[in-house]
């Protein structure tokens, strides 16, 4: 069950995954999880064949939703574990409400809040969940989006740039 929220994120009631995502989307909590390594070089990851929106699209390393009664805190931890077989610490950087739709049949409408990580270990990708994974200069990233923009989810080419501003005026990149 996901946590359904009003336009200022507050939780109004609660709904399957796919009720969700069905159009009219109905507008829910998300998560976007952006993880660099020491080198300054971003995680991305091409999302699963079987996945029912942007199946096969590059993303942010992480993204998902939490769950009923569980926090933002929990949900991310549990997802990256999931999704990539690792946990790092993670730093809460803005929130944002997008629209998108995939088809004529599902789409998105979510309040995502986006957080920054920083990671140099192993990854071990869940392949039910993940189709290839890359650490990406954001020269190379900005220059593939270019001439590819296609290719990418629409969430994550809403949130790059703030994120990458961040980095730029945060070097070091998490700090608590």
């Amino acid at each position: 069950m996901l946590i359904l929220v009003d336009k200022n994120d507050k939780e109004i009631g609660y709904e399957e995954k796919e009720d969700c995502h069905f159009i009219p989307a109905k507008l829910h909590r998300a998560f976007s999880l952006f993880i660099f390594n020491k080198s300054g070089q971003i995680l991305i990851q091409k999302r699963g064949n079987l996945k029912k929106t942007w199946p096969g699209f590059w993303t942010n390393a992480c993204c998902s939703h939490p769950e009923k009664d569980e926090s933002l805190e929990e949900a991310t931890k549990r997802r990256l574990r999931e999704e990539l077989g690792f946990t790092c610490g993670l730093k809460h950087l803005f929130s944002f409400h997008y629209k998108a739709h995939y088809d004529k049949k599902y789409g998105e409408n979510e309040i995502d809040h986006v957080f920054l990580g920083i990671y140099d270990g192993k990854v071990k990708p869940n392949k039910d969940e993940i189709e290839n994974w890359k650490f990406i200069t954001i020269e190379k990233l900005r220059e593939d989006m270019k001439n590819h923009p296609e290719t990418y989810t629409p969430w994550f080419k809403k949130a790059l740039p703030k994120v990458i501003d961040y980095m730029q005026q945060h070097p070091r990149g998490v700090t608590r």
